[in-house]
């Protein structure tokens, strides 16, 4: 793992206010050798909290120290076993060593820690507390040793939650940052591999790591988002949301445009598009950049399935988007304006369901679309045994209900039931969130203008996601600009071996991932011999 801190950060950290006024009253005091006061100083900071602990010890017999840590956030037992035993064994104090030699000593010999290291800035000392660390203080001393103790209770890696898949992995990311960088790894065992860290929000001190394969990834691609990133400069990151937010391109648009995904796996697979993967601590999901349009509606199971079964599950998909973004527009736009566009019998019988409707179709079709969102976000937001029950409930009962009524008509059920059903095909929920917010003005459009009103929505909704970037990268690609090779992976899913290419959105530096013999071993496999089963010695033979 490396550190990186560009110029842009260090201006950001001296140019604004300090991330605590308690901090700034201590300023850039150093530790001055006199265990009392520099305690004293750490106590103020964390007053009146009681979780802070201090331990006072002999180091070799015969140097005064203090050991200090949080004890709400390490391991107490670990603190015993390979912080204070060491220092006050036995062996350990019939050791002689001047007192300038103490720090090296413990570090070097009794101290067994992969991160050790010595600060003398009292304010370093107390944000390394914070941190879950432990500061080790010696007295007539001008510096203290750091120790990372940090522990903290988190989930295993479980099954994720809002991507599930039939064929592929099950485990998913969690909310520790380590761990979901050695998820990653543990795919990726590549040398080439890099995981840049740096730290957002002045109050939480969120640690966020920026993945990406080098020697695929564009190297102006990890600029841009080191940038962005750099430029972050708030109280708190408690989430990857918080910085999505305030590093994507457009910022008014409905779309999204970085994929976040809580699966290792689809995260190591873009690292090998040459994509760039930004993990936050705390957060179980991964963001992804760029991201294009298509990616929205590709799962893990279109490449772990053979390319027909792919192909196939893609295709339903696109058809479940048009019916969660057109289908009740075009249906108020035909029952409103061009009823002579579906069958005689089926006009009359649509017209017979509507009599005594009190409502036009668009009311109607709005009144509906308007219950569905609300029932869905109670759904949501009940816990999950009330939830299930609730849905049932919403769409047997309210909607007979409603029907039987007058209140609406059967048709306007079965084309709001479809169209909620395609938004739940959906992959990415806040993809799925985006074609809900702009059903409603289409439905609207339609309303007023008819089927000019549905075509001049879908130009603008076309147009405008022509216009969207993702750092850099075009929204609608490989559409436009028209990619033939990334068409191979858009509407269809065309074998492996056939799409040899990596993405030339993304401007890989090594743009291709299947070596030729590979390719042409897969076009023409070699032919299987016929293998003659025998049973027993031939008839006929010659007998001994």
């Amino acid at each position: 793992m490396s550190f990186w801190k560009s110029n842009n950060a260090e201006k950001r950290a001296s140019d604004t206010m300090p991330p605590s006024q308690h901090l700034e009253a201590i300023g850039k005091q150093k530790v001055s050798g006199n265990n009392n006061e520099t305690i004293a100083i750490l106590r103020s900071l964390f007053s009146p909290n009681d979780d802070l602990t201090t331990r006072e010890i002999d180091v070799l017999g015969q140097y005064e120290a203090t050991v200090m840590y949080l004890s709400n956030f390490v391991n107490s037992e670990r603190i015993n076993q390979d912080v204070l035993k060491p220092l006050v064994t036995t062996n350990m104090t019939r050791t002689k060593v001047a007192r300038g030699d103490v720090v090296r000593f413990l570090l070097k010999q009794a101290l067994n820690f992969g991160e050790a290291y010595v600060e003398v800035s009292v304010t370093k000392l107390a944000e390394a507390l914070f941190r879950g660390n432990t500061v080790i203080l010696i007295q007539h001393l001008k510096e203290a040793i750091v120790l990372s103790t940090r522990s903290i209770d988190h989930r295993t890696p479980s099954h994720p939650q809002t991507e599930q898949a039939i064929r592929g992995p099950r485990d998913g990311f969690v909310e520790a940052i380590g761990t979901n960088m050695s998820l990653i790894r543990y795919r990726l065992q590549t040398p080439d591999l890099r995981m840049e860290s740096m730290e957002l929000g002045r109050m939480t001190k969120t640690k966020v790591a920026v993945c990406y394969v080098e020697g695929l990834c564009d190297p102006d691609l990890v600029r841009r988002v080191r940038n962005r990133l750099n430029k972050i400069d708030i109280d708190s990151v408690l989430d990857a949301g918080t910085i999505e937010q305030y590093i994507e391109d457009n910022h008014w648009s409905p779309f999204p445009q970085m994929l976040n995904s809580e699966r290792p796996d689809k995260c190591c697979a873009a690292l090998l598009e040459g994509r760039v993967v930004i993990l936050t601590d705390g957060t179980p999901f991964a963001l992804i950049a760029p991201a294009t349009f298509v990616q929205f509606y590709q799962v893990m199971d279109d490449y772990t399935e053979r390319w027909l079964m792919g192909t196939l599950v893609r295709a339903v998909r696109l058809v479940s988007l048009v019916f969660s973004l057109i289908l009740p527009a075009m249906y108020v736009a035909v029952i409103s304006y061009n009823p002579e566009l579906i069958p005689t019998k089926f006009a009359v019988a649509v017209a017979g369901s509507r009599a005594g409707v009190p409502f036009p179709a668009v009311v109607e079709v709005l009144i509906m679309e308007v219950s569905m969102e609300v029932l869905r976000e109670a759904t949501l937001r009940l816990p999950q045994q009330v939830g299930g029950a609730l849905s049932i409930v919403g769409v047997l009962v309210i909607g007979q209900a409603a029907v039987s009524a007058g209140f609406v008509s059967p048709i306007t059920v079965v084309v709001v039931a479809l169209t909620t059903i395609g938004s739940f095909a959906t992959p990415a929920y806040n993809a799925a969130i985006a074609l809900r917010i702009l059903r409603f003005p289409m439905i609207i459009l339609a309303g007023i203008f008819g089927l000019y009103g549905l075509v001049v929505g879908i130009i603008l909704v076309i147009n405008h996601m022509l216009s969207l970037r993702s750092f850099g990268v075009p929204y609608w690609a490989p559409y436009a600009p028209f990619k033939l090779d990334g068409m191979k992976d858009a509407p269809i899913r065309a074998p492996l071996w056939s799409n040899f290419l990596r993405p030339k959105e993304v401007s890989p530096e090594n743009d291709r991932r299947v070596s030729p013999q590979t390719v042409e071993y897969a076009k023409s496999p070699p032919k299987r011999q016929r293998r003659s089963l025998t049973t027993g010695p031939r008839r006929g033979g010659n007998k001994t």
